[in-house]
């Protein structure tokens, strides 16, 4: 995989200035730059450059700390299928404000696989937050269309006010089956997308 550039930008005019001149230098020594939820800036022929829209699904995958090896292998399988994970180890950059990072990931994204674990249920703090946010942007969707997907990751209780009104898909103990429940989701949702 080639060698991307993430930049943050404040929104001032000056700011637009040196984003566009770093982008240039990237892209002359022949680097793609990736703009999260938009798309990426490729070489293309002599010199030349193209962009390239965003047209995988994005997927926000939601976990605690203590389950990360498990959130890598999902991260790394829905990566194969040509969907667009977002995992906060591979996304977000050192000194960003990493809540408001989440919450504009979580609002930009087409789905929320939310990753439930013993380890998860009763753990205070960043989860707890990043589920209640995706259930507010979830109230935005239409009723029929698919934005949260309870995963659990092993036999932990999925909490009663997500259990009652949404069907969670178990990665174990058949891990494989499991995904496959999760991409075929993903792909009816974005066909009825695409046909809407």
């Amino acid at each position: 995989m080639g060698k991307h550039l993430a930049v943050v930008v404040n929104g001032s005019t000056s700011s637009a200035v040196q984003v566009a001149r770093i982008v240039r230098e990237c892209l002359d020594e022949g680097k793609t730059v990736v703009i999260d939820g938009l798309g990426s800036f490729r070489p293309y022929r002599n010199r030349g450059y193209r962009f390239v829209a965003r047209s995988a699904l994005s997927v926000f995958l939601a976990y605690v700390q203590e389950d990360r090896r498990h959130v890598e292998r999902l991260y790394d399988a829905l990566e194969a299928r040509g969907f667009d994970p977002w995992f906060d180890r591979r996304k977000l950059l050192p000194g960003q404000n990493w809540p408001r990072s989440i919450e504009d990931a979580i609002e930009s994204t087409d789905f929320v696989i939310a990753c439930f674990s013993h380890n998860s249920v009763t753990k205070k703090g960043g989860f707890q937050a990043e589920i209640r946010y995706a259930l507010d942007c979830a109230r935005r969707v239409p009723l029929d269309e698919v934005f949260l997907i309870p995963v659990r990751l092993d036999g932990c209780s999925v909490p009663s006010s997500i259990r009652r009104e949404i069907q969670y898909i178990d990665l174990f103990p058949d891990w494989e089956r499991g995904f496959r429940r999760i991409v075929t989701i993903l792909t009816r949702q974005q066909r009825k997308r695409v046909s809407a």
